[in-house]
């Protein structure tokens, strides 16, 4: 949070600003009408004297580019450069000391506050840093000014540190030390600069590094963001807190490490959660496409349809592979063992198919050796005239034909069409002749229609001589009469047939009545019925004269039935004349 209130101090335009690093680096930042030109034309003389009078200390001092700014060595070894070294202020010129900003400001996180000067400003890295000892004192430019500068209220300050600072003390020999549960601990000076601004800078880095931590708090909350990548900041982050040089509550910055290294520790166990649902799912989907081909590759041969299968074992491996491909692994034991499954599904499909195929290779070779026998055998009998016996042949060759079984498609067709060529050859030139005899039977047909007519009239029979005499005259002429044509054969055949049964069947009744053996049987039967008959009529006069009603009609009853009997017998031995 930025604090807006105005506090007297050294002027912005004419100090120089240093970046919040072990080795401070500086930029002129100044501000826009805060200096006249006559300010600034008094002020630079004074700082290229200081510069030139700074040249002979800096031979006694550490190299500048190895000068840390604020660290534990004692000061007189030190060379830092002051972070907001005053190029004229007030203080040192009247004798008093720097107005220190006393306002406080609400102990917050600098990460959620808005973009300040020192972010907009450029990286410390991208700075250019002048050598400590070309940086003027407030002392020297108030000896060489030619005359005091106006006060210029400063500056709003980019981020109040005062809560970090109160952590913090300096003792009279400009040494800062910060204040922890165990006691003090030196942090190191700033020379050339008053307390404050020392405590300010070591308490702005404190609030720095505690922003960090913020910030790596806040990237363990997104989910896209993994625990390593937090981890692996927090451990940069721990090295750089070890032994820092900086004022501020060091037990809420180590809490605050604590609570991220404990989020890492439960993002983990998330991730190892979600890491262990994803495998589960990963090898339920291997599983099924395993499951898949050993189902396939399980098949009875006989039902597996092979291009279907064939292609659908390539999608298969295809999308084995895309599972490989995936961010999702298997461990190494389970995808092993789904592979080795997977493999021998595959293994045993590819060797049942090779067997199927020369099988059906060899098969194809012993229809295509059959078929070539059966095509030349119909190619030499398509030439014949033997209509008949003929046609009975390529009946026969058709049935080893079916039985052949099937070559290849090519051969198949091409073995095909020579055998049907020669079918067909032959066949159209029987058709020819029957079409031209089916003319020549019309005439025979009408002539068989009127014998017809004259041996229906023969019915019923009524003489049997007489019928089977002209029964004969007309199957002579019938026979001379010749063919009929083919769809009017049944008819005309079914009709005399018909004539010739019923003048048969009058022929037989005729033979039967006249049969002596038979007619004697008969008699035979009927002298038999007429004795049982009397003595059935003696039984019924006794059980009449008995007066049991029971026995007579027992006895009538038996008499009846042999009546009936006794009555056919009569009726047959009439037929035959007796």
């Amino acid at each position: 949070m930025t604090d807006t209130t105005q506090h007297p101090g050294p002027d912005d335009s004419e100090r120089e600003t240093a970046a919040p690093t072990d080795t401070p680096e500086q930029t002129d930042t100044p501000d826009e009408g805060a200096q006249t030109g006559a300010d600034a034309a008094a002020v630079e003389p004074a700082a290229a004297e200081v510069a030139d009078v700074l040249e002979s200390v800096e031979s006694t001092e550490a190299p500048a580019a190895e000068a840390p700014v604020a660290q534990e060595a004692p000061v007189a070894e030190e060379a830092p450069v002051a972070e907001e070294a005053p190029v004229a202020e007030e203080a040192p010129v009247a004798g008093e000391a720097p107005v220190e900003e006393t306002t406080e400001a609400p102990a917050e996180t600098p990460v959620e506050e808005g973009p300040s000067a020192e972010e907009e400003a450029p990286s410390p890295a991208a700075v250019a840093v002048p050598k400590p000892s070309a940086i003027p004192t407030p002392a020297a430019l108030a000896r060489t000014a030619p005359h005091p500068v106006a006060p210029v209220a400063p500056a709003v300050p980019e981020t109040d540190h005062s809560a970090s600072a109160a952590f913090g003390r300096v003792d009279e020999n400009g040494t800062v030390f910060v204040r922890t549960p165990e006691g003090e601990r030196e942090v190191g000076s700033y020379p050339g600069a008053t307390d404050a601004e020392a405590i300010t800078y070591f308490a702005r880095k404190y609030d720095e590094l505690f922003a960090s931590a913020v910030l790596l708090e806040q990237r363990l909350a997104l989910p896209e963001v993994p625990s390593k990548d937090v981890a692996d900041g927090l451990k940069t982050l721990a090295a750089q807190v070890k032994d820092a040089a900086v004022v501020g509550d060091l037990d809420a910055l180590a809490a605050k490490l604590d609570e991220i290294q404990s989020g890492i520790a439960s993002k983990r166990t998330v991730e190892q959660q979600h890491r262990a649902e994803a495998r589960a799912a990963a090898t339920a989907e291997r599983e099924a496409i395993v499951a898949e081909a050993e189902s396939i590759a399980g098949q009875p041969e006989s039902k597996i349809q092979w291009k279907t299968s064939g292609a659908r074992m390539r999608e298969l491996l295809d999308e084995w592979k895309a599972h490989q491909r995936s961010a999702t692994r298997l461990d190494r034991e389970t995808e092993s063992n789904l592979w080795t499954r997977f493999s021998a599904a595959r293994n045993g499909f590819d060797k049942a198919r090779r067997t199927h195929f020369a099988g059906l290779d060899a098969a194809h070779g012993e229809a295509k050796a059959t078929k070539e026998r059966l095509v030349a055998e119909a190619e030499r009998l398509a030439s014949s005239t033997d209509w008949a016996a003929t046609a009975g042949a390529f009946k026969r060759l058709m049935d080893e034909w079916r039985r052949a079984g099937r070559a290849s498609r090519a051969d198949d067709d091409r073995l095909w069409s020579r055998f049907k060529a020669a079918q067909d050859s032959f066949f159209a030139a029987k058709d020819e002749v029957v079409a031209a005899e089916e003319e020549e039977f019309k005439g025979n047909l009408a002539v068989k229609e009127a014998l017809l007519v004259e041996a229906e009239a023969i019915l019923p029979v009524t003489d049997l001589e007489k019928a089977k005499a002209q029964l004969r005259a007309i199957q002579d002429k019938w026979d001379a009469a010749g063919k009929v044509p083919r769809a009017d054969m049944e008819r005309v055949e079914k009709a005399m047939r018909r004539v010739e049964q019923t003048v048969r069947d009058a022929e037989d009744r005729k033979w039967k009545s006249s049969n002596p053996e038979v007619a004697a049987r008969a008699r035979a039967m009927v002298d038999q019925l007429e004795r049982a008959v009397a003595d059935l009529q003696d039984d019924l006069a006794k059980a009449e004269a008995s007066g049991s009603a029971s026995k007579v009609k027992k006895a009538r009853e038996a008499l009846e039935a042999r009546q009936v009997w006794l009555d056919q017998a009569r009726a047959g031995v009439a037929e035959f004349g007796g």
